[in-house]
């Protein structure tokens, strides 16, 4: 039998052979009692729903890389709307969506994939501030395009920071591991009300990415056939892309260098080229060294966050 995983911290996890949720409790200070802090509570985790902020840069040399949400600027905007700092800690939720309650009344954002918002029986918007009562159940639903949304609720999600961060590192585990069905996660308290808004924007992923692409430090390792490939071909988001990187399928790029690479420092965007010459881009959770030659580095990803699988990905170099 396989060893249960500790726990994170700040992360409470349900025992499935108890008759309800663990709940963390507090004293009043007015002496009135007990009661529960403001938390999240999973009721259906999804495929994969972790806690981001913006990540903790400044590691690499320790090995850890920056993690973070894959669209920095959807997590901002959901702070925005919420009256949030823009670093405070949200939920970064793939494709089948998520359920949830929230045992405070509060306001939540979601930005991102175009996907259905349900608070107890009111429907809500993408790109817009939803007032919640406490004790709602917020449903949302799968991604009708795109792969990603962003949840902020007012006041963030407090669990602990690691290395300053509360950005889940699905490669690393640092921070809180992905969430499951009946976890309970504890809410700061608002700072600012929530922001004004008098526009829903929800922008369709592109069925065809455009990357621009510098020169990576292996570049010399690769044949003139295979930068040709690269800059003239058409490559295909792969099914198993995950957030350490998007694998692409397409044309092989050929190697004029054999054997062995040490390993040596990999920044976000790396394009590494793999035995199988099919090139690899590196994404938040990307590890901090590799072993495969770097082609070229990408020089935004942002558009990968909401690639999916058969999405097309065309490079081109800098614009002069």
């Amino acid at each position: 039998m396989a060893a249960r995983r500790p726990n994170r911290p700040g992360v409470v996890r349900r025992d499935r052979r108890a008759a309800g949720p663990t709940r963390s409790r507090h004293h009043r200070p007015d002496g009135g009692g007990v009661t529960d802090p403001a938390a999240i509570e999973v009721l259906r985790a999804g495929a994969l729903t972790t806690v981001q902020d913006l990540g903790r840069p400044g590691w690499a040399h320790l090995g850890v890389p920056r993690s973070g949400a894959l669209d920095p600027a959807a997590l901002r905007l959901a702070n925005r709307l919420v009256g949030n700092p823009e670093h405070a800690a949200g939920l970064e939720i793939t494709l089948t969506g998520c359920t949830l309650r929230l045992t405070r009344a509060t306001t939540v954002a979601v930005t991102g994939a175009e996907v259905p918002v349900q608070a107890g029986v009111r429907p809500g918007d993408t790109g817009r501030p939803l007032s919640v009562p406490a004790g709602t159940v917020l449903r949302i639903g799968p991604a009708r395009r795109g792969v990603r949304t962003w949840l902020a609720v007012a006041g963030g999600i407090d669990v602990p920071p690691v290395l300053g961060s509360r950005a889940t590192d699905t490669l690393s585990g640092l921070g809180p591991q992905p969430l499951r069905d009946g976890d309970r996660l504890p809410l700061g308290e608002p700072v600012d009300p929530p922001g004004a808004v008098d526009s829903t924007s929800c922008a369709s992923p592109a069925s065809e990415l455009h990357l621009t692409v510098r020169p990576g430090p292996r570049e010399d390792w690769f044949t003139p056939t295979a930068l040709a490939r690269l800059f003239g071909s058409a490559y295909t988001v792969s099914p198993v892309s995950n957030r350490v990187g998007a694998r692409l399928a397409g044309p092989a790029l050929p190697r004029a260098v054999a054997g062995e690479l040490p390993s040596e420092g990999i920044v976000l965007g790396a394009v590494q080229v793999p035995a199988d010459g099919q090139p690899l881009i590196f994404l938040a959770d990307h590890p901090t060294t590799g072993g495969y030659p770097v082609i070229g580095v990408v020089t935004d990803v942002t558009a990968l966050a909401q690639a999916r699988p058969g999405t097309t990905v065309r490079f081109h170099g800098p614009q002069r």
